[in-house]
């Protein structure tokens, strides 16, 4: 089970952090990818972190935008600085065993997300 937290509403150019928390003692073997929705629009790869802790971004936030995990907690985090107001999203964390990957399809186990606003 995955459960987002930290959503909210934020100016542009603020910053936010989303957590993305599991249950399972097998945590620390899944790689952990976050993907986000506008409205009308489709899903889209934001960011992922492998089992070994390698980030990888969409390009649209890179330099503004950092994955983490912390395996003692269960949890892994994005943090955003820099929103801008087409940030604006659902945000979804999503789960399966090692390899981090752009392909929202090939996640196992997805939370119901959380909502980010920016405004401008």
């Amino acid at each position: 089970q995955l459960v987002e937290s930290g959503g909210g509403l934020v100016q542009a150019g603020g910053s936010l952090r989303v957590s993305c928390a599991a249950s399972g003692r097998t945590f620390s073997t899944y790689a952990v990818g976050w993907f986000r929705q506008a409205p009308g629009k489709e899903r889209e790869f934001v960011a992922a972190i492998s089992w070994r802790g390698n980030p990888y971004y969409a390009d649209s936030v890179k330099g503004r935008f950092t994955i983490s995990r912390d395996n003692a907690k269960n949890t892994v985090y994005l943090q955003m600085n820099s929103l801008k107001p087409e940030d604006t999203a659902v945000y979804y964390c999503a789960a399966q065993l090692y390899r981090a990957t752009m392909e929202g399809d090939e996640y196992d186990y997805w939370g119901r997300g959380t909502q980010v606003t920016v405004s401008s």
